[in-house]
């Protein structure tokens, strides 16, 4: 199958209300031009130095989305064309994503990163660290990070089970947040879960957001 057909049969089983992000890191411009071309607006990338080379050659409505672990040095780069990062996982970054957006009079979009794997490798807040972010959001009067939801990966494992506690521990943690925080903002609502391979699952347990590379692109070409 094509990339265009991979597109077009992913849609053909997803609920309307489900955005795909086209991890399309390590793929070259071309490829990520024929899922343009299929309708695909949203494409992810995780390295900033890759993220700047691709971004000029494709098309200035593409959305792009930033998934990895964003090093502050890195965050002045992006922030005039990122439309989401979806890794915002500590207040220093916090801080640094407000000033870099004030001096270009921009709002940027972000998802709080949560840590629900069992694996020590990955990044992400707890839920305390979360709420002192939120807070310091409130009381430092930030207004040029817009917090839209969250965002989590989920163990590498074939383990279904576990996979799926971790995708109900990140919702309890976005309805919590919600609860206490955004209740009557219609703005937080995205939760960022879910891949090639858990996709379906992550859908079941409530994710409006999936990160979609290999059943896309196929099998990755690591150069």
């Amino acid at each position: 199958m094509s990339i265009s057909e991979k597109i077009n049969s992913l849609r053909k089983e997803l609920p309307s209300y489900v955005k795909i992000v086209a991890v399309s890191k390590t793929r070259s411009p071309e490829e990520i031009l024929e899922a343009y071309h299929a309708g695909q607006m949203i494409f992810g990338e995780n390295k900033a130095q890759e993220l700047l080379y691709k971004q000029p050659l494709l098309p200035p409505d593409i959305h792009w989305h930033f998934l990895g672990h964003l090093q502050t040095n890195k965050v002045k780069q992006i922030i005039p064309f990122i439309s989401l990062i979806h890794s915002l996982d500590s207040v220093k970054l916090l801080r640094i994503i407000n000033k870099e957006a004030i001096l270009i009079n921009r709002t940027i979009d972000c998802l709080l990163q949560f840590h629900i794997a069992t694996e020590e490798t990955k990044f992400g807040l707890d839920m305390m660290e979360a709420t002192e972010l939120i807070q310091t959001i409130n009381k430092e009067k930030i207004n040029n990070v817009a917090i839209k939801g969250v965002m989590g990966m989920a163990s590498f494992t074939d383990d279904e089970q576990l996979i799926r506690k971790e995708f109900q521990t990140l919702r309890s943690y976005f309805t919590q947040l919600k609860q206490e925080f955004y209740p009557e903002n219609n703005e937080f609502s995205e939760l960022s879960f879910g891949m090639s391979g858990d996709y379906l699952l992550a859908i079941q347990e409530g994710s409006t957001m999936i990160r979609i590379g290999t059943a896309i692109f196929g099998e990755r070409n690591y150069h």
